[in-house]
C-alpha cells in the first residue's frame, strides 16, 4: 500500500507544519505508525474474518510479524485505535469513483444491540435510535451509499435510524449528474424537481417516477424505454451492500467505543475500494455518453 503510506506522509507533514514551536506530547511515542494502524484495520476486513481479535492472533502475529518489527498487543493496539480516526475520515475521499451519468442509491441499517437489549445499551444510548427497514426495527444507525455504475462508491453518509431516507440525498448528489436510480422510500415530488433542476433524475427501482404516479401527490410524466431496464438494474447496489455487510464485517453489536466503531466502518469502506473486481453493468462508454442528451 505505498499510496497509504504517501497518504500518511502528507498527512503528518500537514499536521506538524501547524503546530506553534516545539511542543511535546506526554507519554511514550506510539510504536505503531499511524500507516501500520491503518494497514492492519483495512487489512483486516480485506481477510474475510469477522473477530479482529482472532485476526490479530492468528494471522498478524503469526504471519505478517517481520512486517511489523514494532507490534503492540491487541489491548494497546484498541487504544491506538482512535488515534487514526482522522486520517480514516480523509483518505476515502481519494478512492471514491468519477460519477458517470447512472448512480445507485441505497440504505441499509447498521444494528448496534438486539432489540432485546435496548433498554440497557450504553455504548450508543446518546446517539443511535429505533427505526424500521424492510425487515423490520431495529436500533442503531443508517449507512446511505451511492454507487455508480461499475460498483465504485460515490458518497457516503451515516445517520441515525430515524432519519427518512430522502433527506441527505441533495447533499450526497451535489457533485454528481445524470440518472439516480433508488427505491421507492426515495420517492417525492419536490426531491425529484430539486434534484432535476441541478441535471439530476430520481428513478424508482419498482416503478419509475415518471411512468405512473405512484402516490397521489407525484405528478404523472412520460419515461423511455431505457430508464425503465434501467430500474431494473438496481441489484447491483444490493449486492454490493451485501458484501459490505457479511466479507467485511462493518456491522456487529460488540462495539465497546463509538469512536472505534466509526474507525471500523470506514475501514471496511476502504477495504471495499481496493477490492479488484467490483459488482458492476459493464455499460459500452457511446451509451453513456448519451446520458446528458436523454435527461
Amino acid at each position: 500500500m505505498s499510496i497509504l503510506k504517501l497518504f500518511c506522509q502528507w498527512l503528518v507533514t500537514r499536521e506538524n507544519a501547524k503546530l506553534l514551536g516545539v511542543t511535546r506530547k506526554r507519554g511514550p511515542a506510539p510504536r505503531l505508525s499511524l500507516r501500520e494502524v491503518m494497514t492492519i484495520l483495512i487489512h483486516f476486513h480485506q481477510s474475510h474474518c469477522r473477530d479482529f481479535k482472532a485476526y490479530d492472533a492468528q494471522h498478524v502475529c503469526e504471519h505478517v510479524r517481520s512486517e511489523f518489527p514494532t507490534l503492540v498487543s491487541y489491548t494497546r493496539f484498541v487504544a491506538l485505535m482512535p488515534s487514526a480516526l482522522p486520517a480514516m475520515c480523509l483518505y476515502p475521499h481519494g478512492r471514491f469513483g468519477q460519477a458517470t451519468g447512472v448512480a445507485f442509491i441505497d440504505s441499509t441499517p447498521l444494528s448496534v444491540c438486539h432489540n432485546r437489549r435496548i433498554a440497557r445499551h450504553r455504548v450508543f444510548a446518546e446517539v443511535a435510535t429505533r427505526g424500521k427497514s424492510s425487515l423490520g426495527w431495529f436500533y442503531g444507525f443508517k449507512l446511505h451509499l451511492i454507487v455508480n455504475d461499475q460498483g465504485e462508491l460515490l458518497a457516503v453518509q451515516l445517520t441515525p435510524g430515524n432519519i427518512d431516507d430522502r433527506k441527505p440525498v441533495p447533499q450526497m448528489t451535489k457533485n454528481l449528474w445524470g440518472k439516480l436510480v433508488g427505491d421507492r422510500c426515495h420517492l417525492s415530488q419536490a426531491l425529484f424537481e430539486r434534484l432535476f433542476a441541478r441535471g439530476m433524475q430520481l428513478m424508482a427501482a419498482d416503478r419509475p417516477l415518471p411512468i405512473t404516479p405512484i402516490r397521489n401527490n407525484i405528478q404523472n410524466r412520460l419515461v423511455v424505454l431505457e430508464d425503465e431496464l434501467l430500474t431494473r438494474k438496481r441489484f447491483v447496489i444490493g449486492t454490493i451492500v451485501d458484501q459490505l455487510k457479511n466479507i467485511p464485517p462493518i456491522e456487529h453489536t460488540r462495539h465497546r467505543s463509538p469512536t472505534n466503531s466509526i474507525v471500523n466502518l470506514i475501514a471496511g469502506l476502504i477495504a471495499y475500494t481496493w477490492q479488484p473486481k467490483k459488482p458492476s453493468l459493464h455499460f459500452p462508454d457511446n451509451d453513456l455518453a448519451l446520458l446528458p442528451a436523454l435527461i
